[in-house]
């Protein structure tokens, strides 16, 4: 699955991978399955995205300065990722935030996405541990921010609320200089 967004964005998501009904069923990332709702909706409220809805990879939604891509490429079994699958496609990864222009921001959404962020970046996982509304400073002035993912699970239990989503974004904001 193809990153979806603006190539020269300062802030660079990484999610964990395609969901069966969403984004592998669709071809965009976080389109078509539940954990796109409070993302879009979240991204639409900060000014990345031009629409709060991503429902189809024919609709007009844009993203501005805002780029999504996963960890893992195509489809997990049971929804979760094999370490050798993340390993197989960190160079995907790597090579997407090689873009990361200076002073950037990278949203790693959930631990498997922030450690496969720290492999393709070459740093080690000890001295950034993940932790939701983490922000740890990179190479650069980039800085690599943590949230629990936007998954129906993680939102229906309340491990992660919309107003801790959005916590996550005005930090970001502050560091992009974009305030919502």
């Amino acid at each position: 699955m193809p990153p979806f967004g603006d190539p020269g964005a300062r802030l660079v998501i990484v999610g964990l991978a395609p969901g069966m009904h969403g984004a592998n069923a669709t071809g965009r990332p976080f389109t078509g399955d539940y954990a796109g709702i409070l993302l879009y909706e979240t991204l639409h409220t900060y000014g990345y995205a031009s629409s709060p809805h991503s429902r189809t990879r024919q609709d007009l939604l844009t993203l501005t300065d805002c780029r999504i891509t996963n960890a893992v490429k195509c489809l997990p079994p049971d929804n979760k990722p094999t370490p050798a699958e993340v390993k197989t496609c960190n160079d995907y990864l790597t090579h997407d935030l090689s873009k990361m222009p200076d002073r950037g921001a990278i949203l790693a959404l959930g631990r498997i996405a922030h450690d496969a962020s720290l492999r393709a970046l070459g740093l080690a996982r000890g001295h950034h541990a993940f932790a939701h509304g983490a922000v740890h400073a990179l190479a650069r002035g980039v800085a690599l921010f943590d949230s629990f993912h936007c998954s129906r699970y993680n939102t229906n239990t309340r491990r992660l609320t919309p107003a801790m989503f959005r916590a996550v974004f005005d930090a970001i904001g502050a560091h992009l200089g974009r305030p919502r």
